[in-house]
C-alpha cells in the first residue's frame, strides 16, 4: 500500500511576479473633495474601466459606486492614530496587483500629490517597472473656499498661497517656517492642522501675523454634512473646539469674503429656475 502525505497550505499571500502581464498598471486617481460632482470626466473614465480599487477611507461610497461592479475594492483607509496598512506595504500591494495583470485604479481622496504619499506610489511603480499613470483631482482646500466664496488669492489680499500640513509625530507641534507663513496679504491652507490649531495660531501670532488676520475652518468640504465657521486667528483654538471631522484650517485676508453657511439645496433650486425662465 503507497501512502501519499502533502504539505500543509501556506498561507496566501500577495507574490510579485518577476515581470508585468499585459494589461497590468496602476492609476494614481484622485477622488476629489468627496462630492462625485466634482469628479474630473477623465477620473470617471479610468474609474469605470477598473478592475480593482484600492481606495482611501475618505473616498465616498457614491464615488467608489462608479466602478464596475465586477471590480474588487481594496480599502487601504488610514485614520488619525491608526493605520491599517504601512505605506510601504500598500506599495507593494500595488505593484503586485498590476504584475498581475489587473488594471488597478487608486484612489485618494483630494489630489495624489497633495499630502496624499502619491509620490512615494509613483516612485515604487517606477523602481518596479509598472506602468503608472497619474489623474488629478480637485484638492479639498479649492472646494472649500470656492464654495464659502473665499479665494484663495486675491487681488490687494492676496498675492500667494501656501499649503502646509499640520500633522507631525504624536505630540511634537509641526515643522514649518512659521516667519514665511506670518507674512501678511497670503493665504495659508492647512491640512490636517485641527488638533494642533492653538499651537498654530500661537506660533503665527508670535511670528507677527495679525490676530485679527480673517480666518475660515471647513469640515467635510464638499459633503453633505460640511460645516464652515468664521473666525479670527486669535479665535482659532476656539473656533476648532468641537471638531472631528476632516478638516483644514485657511488663514488670510481673503477670508473675509468667506460666508459662514453654506447655500441651501432649495435656494439654488429657485436660482436655477429664475435664471432659466429669464
Amino acid at each position: 500500500m503507497t501512502v501519499t502525505t502533502s504539505k500543509p497550505k501556506a498561507p496566501r499571500r500577495l507574490v510579485a511576479l518577476d515581470g508585468p502581464r499585459a494589461g497590468g498598471a496602476v492609476w494614481l486617481v484622485g477622488a476629489g473633495p468627496g462630492d462625485p460632482d466634482l469628479l474630473t470626466v477623465k477620473a470617471c473614465r479610468v474609474l469605470s474601466q477598473a478592475g480593482v480599487v484600492v481606495h482611501d477611507g475618505l473616498v465616498s461610497q457614491a464615488i467608489l459606486d462608479l466602478a464596475p461592479e465586477t471590480a474588487k475594492r481594496i480599502s487601504v483607509a488610514k485614520r488619525k492614530s491608526h493605520h491599517s496598512y504601512a505605506q510601504e506595504d500598500i506599495n507593494r500591494l500595488l505593484v503586485a496587483l498590476a504584475r498581475e495583470g489587473h488594471f488597478v485604479v487608486r484612489l485618494k481622496g483630494g489630489d495624489s500629490f497633495m499630502f496624499g504619499r502619491g509620490g512615494e506610489e509613483l516612485e515604487a511603480c517606477r523602481a518596479a517597472g509598472v506602468e503608472c499613470e497619474v489623474v488629478p483631482g480637485i484638492t479639498a482646500a479649492l472646494a472649500a473656499g470656492a464654495a464659502a466664496g473665499a479665494p484663495l488669492t486675491h487681488r490687494g489680499a492676496a498675492q500667494a498661497v501656501t499649503f502646509v500640513t499640520g500633522h507631525a509625530a504624536a505630540g511634537a507641534e509641526p515643522d514649518l517656517d512659521w516667519t514665511m507663513l506670518a507674512k501678511a496679504n497670503q493665504t495659508v491652507v492647512i491640512y490636517m492642522g485641527l488638533s494642533k490649531a492653538a499651537i498654530i495660531a500661537e506660533r503665527l501670532i508670535g511670528a507677527g501675523r495679525a490676530a485679527d488676520t480673517p480666518a475660515l475652518i471647513v469640515e467635510n468640504a464638499s459633503l453633505p454634512g460640511e460645516r464652515r465657521i468664521v473666525a479670527r486667528l486669535g479665535e482659532l483654538a476656539a473656533a476648532a473646539a468641537g471638531l472631528d471631522g476632516p478638516a483644514m484650517l485657511m488663514i488670510g485676508e481673503s477670508m473675509a469674503l468667506a460666508r459662514a453657511e453654506p447655500a441651501r439645496a432649495d435656494d439654488l433650486g429657485a436660482l436655477l429656475v429664475e435664471g432659466a425662465a429669464s
